[in-house]
């Protein structure tokens, strides 16, 4: 054996046998960090060495350095964001695309790693009820998604008034006007400052009690605008209490008045996976453009987001390049056509071993589960003494609020309340939380899209939220 691959057998090994540790007790330590920042920084702002570290002491050291300052996010007790775990096929081929190497820009580049987008993107089309034709793309997230979605848009929007906003940009082309609602989530407002289509052109539509984008606005708002481009941004699970717009209405509408409609579903469009919540996305079928993540309710490694685009040929123009030392295949299928990056991580390995595992019905069983601990969880603590139900989940996502228990508290002391209760709820360790602001008042939001979340864990967080309140509770 060569001295390379006995240093990277030794460093393996090493980290093998520390991320079995940490799988092996996520269920049984402190969802939240435990160590401070200036722990840390203590810890891992080590002097840079001059001849360097051997690569197993090196991982023996960053294992011990950072302990405390994981949060157990992986875990089935980390309710504060959308944020997932990784089912093991997904995290295996997540190690083994490391230890491949591959720029997965090119089929030249990477020809298993290309083919294997080529089928999850397929499989994924499939499974959201998207158009078979769509384009699609892998990115780093629903962020980047985004982007490519609405790069897709502005293409189309302008090539269709003369404009070629890839050759000549956007300076002197139709100014592209944005409607959506305010209750988008804040990579809308990113994804269009890249763009260069600026916060200046979104015009924020109301919505109704369910949050859903009022179909009367949105008409209003197109029909006093009918010549200028318009993309129209609609949601499927907002980030708060999970609403779905009403499509099957909404979609025809914008669409009549030529706007181009995009879908945030990064995470409410894998509702179309479940037969039990499918219903909640009819008619998206019919918008341009969908976004969403895989390290959301696919449970893959960060990072995964993925793009659809109706229009193949818009995605294409918006994002291909070509240049003379490439190499390019006209059968196999080039990632960076489709992509707003060049040098990138094969991350289509995660997507199809996730998918490969759970199959329709693992991804339905997965979306359905989580789905029914966001209940059992946000309606047991909502009904604890000093707790205040705000929104049953209809999906994954609900609000709680806690009321200070002071004689004549405002409704300011019970905002202040709500977010002292979550902090200390977080600091037992016990279960992760995070706060929110939702129609002016604050609340605690209850996020479940992991798959490693059981009863057991659901009881235990209801427990730790009950015994946080009634150390606070007046004595008779």
């Amino acid at each position: 054996m060569r001295e390379a691959e006995r240093s990277f057998g030794k460093a393996l090994a090493v980290a093998v046998d520390g991320a079995l540790s940490y799988l092996e007790h996520l269920d049984e330590g402190s969802v939240g960090p435990t160590a401070d920042l200036a722990t840390l920084r203590k810890r891992l702002g080590r002097p840079l060495d001059d001849a360097g570290v051997e690569p197993d002491r090196v991982i023996e050291e960053l294992l011990a350095d950072v302990e405390g300052g994981i949060v157990g996010s992986a875990g089935g007790r980390f309710f504060a964001w959308v944020i997932g775990g990784a089912v093991p096929a997904s995290l295996a081929a997540d190690w083994l695309t490391s230890a491949w190497d591959q720029n997965a820009a090119l089929y030249a580049c990477g020809p298993a790693a290309a083919v294997v987008e080529e089928v999850a993107g397929a499989w994924l089309k499939e499974l959201l009820g998207l158009p078979p034709q769509a384009g699609f793309a892998f990115a780093t997230g629903c962020q980047m998604a985004h982007v490519t979605c609405l790069a897709a848009a502005r293409h189309s929007l302008l090539r269709q008034r003369g404009w070629d906003v890839e050759e000549h940009g956007l300076y002197g082309a139709p100014p592209i006007q944005v409607l959506t609602s305010a209750e988008r989530h804040g990579s809308i407002d990113r994804a269009l400052r890249l763009l260069g289509l600026g916060k200046a052109q979104v015009r924020y539509l109301p919505t109704d009690a369910e949050g859903r984008v009022r179909e009367e606005a949105l008409q209003y708002a197109l029909d006093a605008a009918r010549s200028a481009p318009s993309i129209v941004l609609l949601q499927a699970g907002d980030i708060n209490i999970g609403s779905f717009d009403l499509y099957e209405r909404v979609v025809p509408l914008a669409k009549a008045r030529g706007a181009w409609v995009h879908v945030d579903g990064a995470f409410g469009l894998w509702a179309a996976a479940s037969p039990r919540y499918r219903h909640l996305v009819a008619g998206v079928e019919a918008a341009d453009s969908w976004a969403t993540d895989g390290h959301k309710w696919l449970n893959v490694p960060f990072d995964s987001g993925y793009a659809f685009v109706r229009d193949a040929d818009a995605h294409r123009a918006s994002m291909s390049h070509r240049a003379a030392y490439m190499v390019h295949s006209d059968d196999a299928r080039d990632q960076i056509d489709w992509n707003p990056e060049w040098s990138r991580r094969a991350r289509g390995f995660a997507t199809y071993a996730a998918l490969r595992q759970l199959g329709r019905q693992g991804v339905a069983a997965v979306v359905e589960g989580c789905c029914q601990h966001a209940r059992s969880l946000v309606t047991s603590v909502g009904a604890l003494p000093g707790a205040q139900l705000v929104w049953e989940p209809t999906i994954n996502q609900g609000l709680v609020r806690f009321l200070d228990p002071s004689p004549g508290a405002t409704e300011e002391d019970h905002d202040r309340w709500t977010d002292a209760v979550i902090a200390e709820i977080t600091a037992t360790g016990s279960a992760f939380f995070g706060g929110t602001t939702w129609r002016g008042r604050r609340a605690m939001r209850v996020s479940v899209v992991n798959w490693r979340t059981t009863e057991a864990d659901v009881a235990r967080a209801v427990s730790a939220v009950s015994a946080v309140l009634g150390r606070h509770r007046p004595s008779a």
